[in-house]
């Protein structure tokens, strides 16, 4: 198997369109194929592809909340890209909405990635082939020889305007253009920034007007675009058939994709839908003069600070807690005694780190978390967005997968009197070793 290579792209992921054609209720981009929406695929194929760490999804405008909670949350698929996944309104237009993503990248990588959520068959080689162009020729997309004569036509008068062959053309000249198509940043937003009023169909009509090259890479047929039933079928086929190969041997899809992408296609239901995991935590810590208070990696203002062997991260002991609890590992003090020399005044988040390897090595991923601080006081309000962040960069997954709550005890116990404070934390993880059969059993999460 090759070596591994590192995130080196974002991604946007065009997914605010109406899909009319399609004649469906709800939006192509929500339906399902093989027990997951269409726009999920799409976005784990990328993600999964190992070049890129960030996703922007442009999705209907009103949609973002639901999307966040539906599509990102629940597919973890912001524990599978290194700076997570952000999702914003998109525009009038396709060109618009890739637009607004685009103001959302970060910019932590030089090259940009754009994606249909209608093509959720993409494949790694087609993702890296494009971003390995792009790096080289500063734009490129993926696409495919037409298989079927092509002319162009034109109205004959004479007919009553009746379409006639004004020249057949010549097949090894033309492409048939697909997604991804990559581009350096730069590249890209100057394209965007200079189209005025032009409206183009892909993004790689916008670096054209520069006067720029656009590379050209192998696409797939196996890439399609979701637009008609028809098509829906084609790819429920092609799930079908490759989930086959996968079980009956080797050289099915896990070979194409390497067997730890087609873990994590199959922790985003690529093969049936995930298994999710819960587990529980909780963790109390006196509080003594002399130490410092430290909540979910942060450092908090008081005059008191959490007794303990470590740095007596309250919030942070609990999310591992529940953490290993979903996984089935046992708990904190299993793997971290407080006996254990090497763990006097260890920092916490390294715990975290240490405890998210752990459930990766045993086929676990994080997909959220849900905490509760109780205390009396001081108020931890004012630090929960930088506690949410130090957290999420720790479980590897994306701000909006970890919540914090802060609550009293109306002075009761000892949280209310001010002698401890105490946290409760709920995890999710999804089982990335197979598709979860036993759900019929005891029901889906």
């Amino acid at each position: 198997m090759k070596a591994a290579r590192c995130p080196c792209a974002s991604a946007i992921v065009a997914a605010a369109g109406s899909g009319t054609r399609m004649g469906a209720v709800v939006r192509k981009q929500y339906l399902d194929l093989g027990g997951m929406p269409i726009v999920a695929r799409s976005m784990a194929a990328l993600a999964s592809s190992g070049a890129v760490g960030q996703i922007v999804a442009a999705v209907p405008p009103g949609d973002e909340e639901e999307f966040e909670r539906d599509i990102v949350n629940r597919y973890s698929l912001s524990s599978l890209c290194e700076h997570g996944c952000i999702v914003v309104a998109g525009g009038a237009s396709r060109q618009a909405s890739v637009a607004r993503a685009l103001a959302a990248v970060s910019g932590e990588y030089e090259i940009v990635v754009v994606h249909d959520a209608a093509r959720p068959l993409a494949g790694t080689a087609e993702v890296w082939a494009a971003v390995e162009a792009a790096r080289q020729w500063g734009a490129a997309t993926c696409a495919v020889t037409p298989s079927d004569t092509v002319k162009s036509v034109t109205a004959w008068r004479d007919a009553g305007d009746a379409l006639v062959v004004a020249e057949t053309l010549d097949r090894s000249e033309l492409r048939m253009i697909q997604t991804p198509q990559a581009f350096k940043l730069s590249v890209l937003r100057e394209a965007h920034e200079l189209s005025g009023d032009f409206v183009a169909t892909d993004d790689c009509a916008l670096v054209e007007r520069l006067g720029l090259p656009v590379a050209v890479v192998p696409g797939s047929l196996r890439n399609i675009k979701i637009t008609t039933p028809l098509d829906l079928a084609v790819a429920e086929a092609l799930l079908a058939s490759e989930s086959e190969s996968e079980s009956g041997s080797e050289s099915g899809a896990s070979v194409a994709m390497g067997e730890a992408e087609m873990s994590r296609t199959r922790a985003m239901g690529g093969l049936g839908p995930p298994l999710m995991r819960p587990g529980q935590g909780f963790d109390i810590h006196r509080l003594v003069p002399g130490r410092r208070l430290v909540l979910g990696g942060i450092d908090i203002p008081f005059d008191h600070g959490l007794l303990g062997h470590s740095d007596a991260d309250v919030l942070t002991h609990a999310v591992i807690d529940a953490m290993l609890g979903a996984a089935g590992l046992g708990d904190i003090g299993q793997h971290y005694p407080d006996t254990d020399p090497a763990y006097a005044g260890a920092s916490s988040m390294v715990l975290l780190e240490r405890a998210v390897g752990m459930l990766q090595a045993a086929g676990y991923l994080v997909s959220s978390v849900d905490s509760v601080v109780i205390a009396e006081r001081p108020r931890i309000g004012p630090f929960v967005p930088q506690m949410r962040e130090s957290l999420a960069r720790a479980m590897k997954v994306g701000p909006g997968c970890v919540n914090i709550k802060g609550k009293t005890t109306e002075g009761l116990g000892p949280m209310g009197t001010g002698e401890a404070i105490a946290a409760l934390a709920v995890a999710m993880v999804v089982d990335t070793r197979g598709p979860a059969a036993p759900r019929s059993l005891g029901g889906a999460f």
